[in-house]
């Protein structure tokens, strides 16, 4: 399994309204520029989303793929693993919030595994780009 890349950002709203951008997949081409699709699947028992099929276009990297989420009891946390995709072998991630009073720490880890071989520096580079595109629209949104 790849290596996984970890960065965090403190967003000025409570880990309750984080977590509610992060859940509302519908919602995220409006917000999360690469992602043209997002079509929840399956929900759990609690109505929320377990498998999501996401259309991803990062100008060079275009993608099709669906992720399958566990979400934390306690809601501070959200962990996912790829199901089925096209350019990707394996993908894990997780969203873990943190509560700074009326702020949270929102941090993010992720490890894909392309189907085509890709140096590590440069798979680590585009991750690290990923995620830091990814966190930056996810406190605009949770702010706004």
């Amino acid at each position: 399994m790849a290596e996984q890349s970890t960065q965090s950002i403190e967003v000025d709203a409570e880990p309750s309204r984080v977590m509610a951008v992060i859940a509302d997949f519908p919602a995220y081409p409006e917000w999360a520029k690469a992602v043209r699709e997002a079509e929840v699947l399956d929900t759990d028992a609690e109505g929320r989303a377990k498998q999501v099929k996401l259309t991803l276009d990062a100008g060079p990297i275009k993608d099709v793929y669906t992720l399958e989420y566990d979400w934390d009891a306690d809601a501070l946390g959200v962990s996912w693993h790829l199901v089925k995709g096209q350019m990707q072998k394996a993908q894990n991630g997780r969203y873990a919030l943190e509560d700074l009073g009326g702020r949270t720490r929102v941090t993010y880890t992720l490890s894909v595994e392309l189907a085509l071989p890709m140096i590590g520096l440069l798979r680590r580079k585009a991750e690290k780009m990923v995620m830091d595109t990814a966190l930056k629209e996810l406190k605009k949104r949770a702010e706004g």
